[in-house]
């Protein structure tokens, strides 16, 4: 059965696989299945959204307060559509991370996601697609690329057969690549120079 990525993340934490602990989930969609299995792994959620929090600024405050609250090292937007505000991008500069389902920074940007991404790998004739892992800065797909994994097209895919095969590697890189980065992030951090500053 295929996982969906935030359920591969913690399943991978809590096996051991990967070195983190979920410390919180925020969702803008007070429906959501992150939300349902936050609930379910006994893990802290918020639905933080335009709903609740009609202006910008104070919503951007409430999602920047809320992960502070909870001790949050690394921010993973994994199905987060929306751009963060101003105050989270700067009290977590570089420390935040995204998937893409394409080889940034080709069929990236606003409106691109899900079988959108891989109707436009199609349309192009790419011979390779892929999943791209990058920093979160104030644009859609723009913030710098840490890994990428290709993922060649093969004659008579769909948008349908593509996607499915692209979130199969999606999981296994993304835990892969995450525990990379809390490999460098334990590393750092032991060192003497950070402990100074």
């Amino acid at each position: 059965k295929v996982r969906d990525k935030r359920q591969a993340i913690v399943d991978s934490c809590r096996a051991g696989i990967l070195g983190a602990e979920p410390a919180t989930v925020i969702s803008n969609n007070s429906g959501s299945g992150a939300l349902d299995r936050a609930r379910r792994e006994g893990i802290p959620h918020y639905h933080l959204s335009s709903t609740v929090y009609p202006e910008p600024e104070a919503l951007d405050h409430a999602i920047s307060d809320t992960l502070v609250r909870h001790g949050v090292d690394l921010v993973i937007l994994a199905g987060y559509l929306k751009k963060l505000g101003a105050r989270t991008l700067t009290r977590f500069r570089g420390r935040i991370i995204n998937i893409h389902p394409s080889l940034l920074p080709r069929h990236g940007g606003r409106g691109m996601y899900g079988i959108k991404v891989h109707e436009a790998v199609l349309s192009s004739e790419d011979q390779a697609t892929g999943v791209s892992i990058h920093l979160v800065d104030d644009g859609y797909d723009t913030g710098p690329i840490l890994a990428q994994t290709t993922i060649p097209i093969i004659p008579g895919d769909t948008p349908t057969t593509l996607q499915a095969r692209v979130l199969k590697r999606e999981h296994e890189f993304f835990v892969e690549t995450l525990q990379r980065i809390v490999d460098c992030m334990v590393l750092i951090t032991s060192l003497p120079e950070y402990q100074l500053s």
